[in-house]
């Protein structure tokens, strides 16, 4: 009985945890919104950079990009490529933080989800729907090299390895999943930013999906989905502002560092 009431908190003290951490961006973003409230920046101030922002929130970096991208897709701030964030109009009597699921959360959720859907894909997964995979695989490349993004080719092979599952549930889940992805407004800012930087989806990760789905491992399945999903997190967080910033403060830095080589010859 004592075990029993230890195991119930102990999931209770996590599940608090799990709560505080899900809110963590949302709160940085009621932070930041009261700081714009209360006239702590002005109309056409340049925000702190994000690195700052974690500092002096303790949080991490992704969190305060999430908020972010919140307060942008409210229209009060202003995110430009290599500059940083810009207090675009203050908020009004009537504005509110407003939070919907973020690049973030949903690639979390994809991950956990269509991880579990490719290790159950492997043991029900015929040979012809691999030959559709390698198709797929094939037209993403030549997506990849279009100037106009399409990622019709990637659905199509989240949803067949889905349908590969042979249970509707998975499939439906896994497609409300991609639509939240575009209906989403700080899913879909995200990704925007994301192609605008010229992330594309990799196929050399989505070919060792298929060769782990070929050998019918759960395991293996499991563990090439979640790293291909692992790596778009990576992705997203390569196309946000500061890390932008940072790569062209990195090539000017290079440059003079070369020039001033070949100055001291």
């Amino acid at each position: 009985m004592a075990t029993s009431k230890r195991t119930r908190k102990a999931a209770e003290a996590g599940e608090d945890a799990g709560q505080a951490n899900g809110r963590l961006y949302q709160r940085v973003a009621q932070r930041l919104f009261q700081d714009l409230a209360n006239g702590k920046y002005g109309v056409g101030d340049r925000l702190p950079a994000e690195r700052e922002l974690a500092i002096e929130h303790e949080v991490s970096r992704p969190a305060v990009r999430e908020a972010m991208i919140a307060l942008e897709v409210q229209g009060l701030i202003d995110v430009r490529v290599g500059s940083g964030a810009y207090v675009r109009r203050l908020p009004g009597i009537n504005d509110r933080p407003g939070f919907n699921v973020t690049a973030f959360e949903l690639t979390e959720a994809r991950l956990l989800f269509e991880g579990e859907s490719a290790a159950l894909a492997a043991t029900n997964i015929t040979d012809a729907e691999l030959d559709e995979l390698d198709a797929l695989v094939r037209q993403i490349s030549k997506e990849n090299q279009r100037r106009g993004v399409t990622e019709n080719a990637d659905f199509d092979f989240h949803m067949l390895i889905a349908r590969a599952t042979r249970n509707l549930a998975i499939v439906n889940t896994i497609e409300e999943l991609w639509r939240v992805r575009s209906t989403s407004p700080e899913c879909a800012l995200l990704h925007a930013k994301a192609r605008a930087a010229n992330v594309r989806p990799v196929v050399e990760e989505h070919s060792a999906i298929v060769e782990a789905l070929r050998t019918r491992d759960p395991a293996k399945a499991r563990a090439a989905m979640r790293a291909h999903l692992a790596s778009v997190i990576d992705h997203l967080l390569f196309a946000t502002e500061e890390q932008a910033l940072a790569k062209a403060r990195e090539a000017v830095a290079s440059t003079r560092r070369r020039f001033g080589n070949v100055a001291s010859i």
